[in-house]
């Protein structure tokens, strides 16, 4: 009775979610109606040639931008002149044109219509990975804490001393002049009978520690003490307090997440290809990352420099990317800086995200179009392969500069990491999904599409 109970409660629960998203695509619509109404009747005839040279003040800056970027010397200046004036000159367009009403009114529709396009595909998937089993405390706790992490976030917090008021060993890294490998003293923990392991510090050094604990079956714990804790916000952890990570050791839940492998070595994040890796194997760039990625870029954009790329995974093959991102679990919106938000981390896939800008012109379509621009490739996939002109290439793992041998093998490895986190946390902010109009326009109309079923059944 319960198993039939559950089963009708989980096809009420789809059906409810199905009825949600489709009442926020209709409303989608309609704003996108009104969009069109407000600028077909406050435009008239003469106003439609001011709002299409708006838009081609945007895709003038978007090329401006790459002449920036692509460039040195004078056509750089050009560049960072178009990239900054168009947009102001498009401002000024309106301003005098008397049009200034009718394009705030149609922004404003607009971006009312993309948030409810967004619900509406948000209102059909269930949050997994935010809630896990609620497990007992640990008894042999072992933390390690990079104390140079984040810019001293460590002592700043006092993460070492209140660890070891709840219980926890800890094992500081770069406390001196050397420096300790965060495996050798995670396999010494596990050597002397440590029941959980837990790393304060960045996402490279979360990734070491964490292959070890996944290797022995070991909880994992992280505590967001590096500088951008891209793992510790998708885990929902508060990014803002590190000391409050520390409640997973007295009241914490468990998850089960995927954890990625290249080439043997562990990633949380990402694996990085092409201009990123490039730029990051520079002495200087730790310091000066602005200018030591204005220095290199002209070279890498233009083929001049770094090796030839090839990306494979299933029947999906993308030649010649100039930059290549592969992420574990996949980004709610292609961002190839892996600065977006990853809603799953359970998921069994590698993100993929490949990018091929070959002139101003693309650049203009990419400011236009965004991810969905020719020069952006998505997909996910189990494996993906990086073949290449050279025996070696530079690849950022995590953050970290290396090189590595080709091809690069990428897999994941499902559900083999069980982190502890506190059961009271934050949460994962909301990554929106890419909007797809043919998907909302089929809810509203009351047809969904076959994988509008599985989501909202996906529980």
């Amino acid at each position: 009775m319960n198993e039939t109970l559950s089963k009708w409660t989980t096809g009420r629960t789809a059906q409810d979610a199905v009825a949600r998203a489709r009442r926020w695509a209709r409303l989608a619509l309609v704003l996108v109606l009104g969009c069109a109404a407000v600028v077909a009747v406050g435009a008239g005839s003469g106003g439609w040639v001011v709002l299409l040279t708006g838009l081609a003040g945007l895709a003038l800056a978007g090329a401006g931008v790459w002449w920036m970027l692509a460039h040195r010397g004078g056509a750089r200046i050009l560049g960072g002149v178009l990239a900054v004036t168009s947009p102001v000159g498009v401002l000024a367009l309106y301003a005098t044109s008397g049009l200034w009403v009718v394009a705030v009114g149609a922004l404003a529709l607009w971006g009312a219509a993309l948030a409810s396009a967004r619900q509406s595909l948000r209102s059909l998937r269930r949050p997994k990975g935010t809630h896990g089993r609620r497990v007992p405390p640990p008894q042999r706790p072992v933390l390690i804490m990079n104390v140079r992490s984040g810019g001293g976030k460590v002592e700043k917090h006092g993460l070492a001393e209140r660890a070891e008021a709840l219980g926890a060993r800890v094992v500081l890294l770069g406390d001196g002049d050397g420096w300790t490998d965060p495996v050798a003293e995670a396999r010494k923990a596990v050597a002397e009978g440590a029941d959980l392991l837990g790393v304060a510090g960045g996402d490279g050094t979360q990734a070491l520690v964490a292959a070890v604990a996944a290797e022995h079956d070991l909880p994992f714990m992280v505590i967001a003490a590096g500088t951008r804790n891209h793992f510790a916000m998708d885990l929902g952890l508060d990014r803002t307090d590190p000391a409050l990570s520390l409640d997973a050791l007295t009241h914490g839940v468990e998850l089960r997440v995927d954890l990625g492998d290249v080439d043997g070595r562990a990633f949380v994040n990402t694996v990085s290809f092409g201009a990123y890796a490039e730029i990051v194997q520079n002495p200087e760039y730790r310091d000066a990352k602005a200018a030591t990625a204005l220095e290199h870029l002209p070279d890498l954009l233009q083929g001049g420099a770094g090796p030839g790329l090839d990306v494979r995974a299933d029947d999906t093959r993308i030649h010649a990317p100039q930059a290549v991102l592969v992420s574990n679990n996949a980004y709610a919106r292609a961002d190839p800086l892996g600065g977006g938000r990853r809603p799953r981390l359970d998921t069994g896939l590698l993100g993929v995200i490949g990018v091929r800008v070959e002139g101003a012109a693309q650049a203009a379509e990419l400011a236009l179009l965004g991810e969905r621009a020719s020069g952006i490739t998505t997909f996910t996939s189990p494996r993906v392969v990086v073949e290449a002109d050279r025996d070696r290439i530079p690849v950022a793992v995590d953050g970290e500069a290396l090189e590595l041998p080709t091809p690069v093998v990428c897999t994941v490895r499902p559900s083999v990491l069980r982190v502890r986190v506190p059961r009271h946390r934050p949460g994962a902010a909301y990554a929106p999904p890419t909007v797809d109009w043919r998907r909302i326009v089929r809810l509203a109309l009351g047809h969904p599409d076959p994988r509008t079923i599985k989501d909202a059944y996906d529980v």
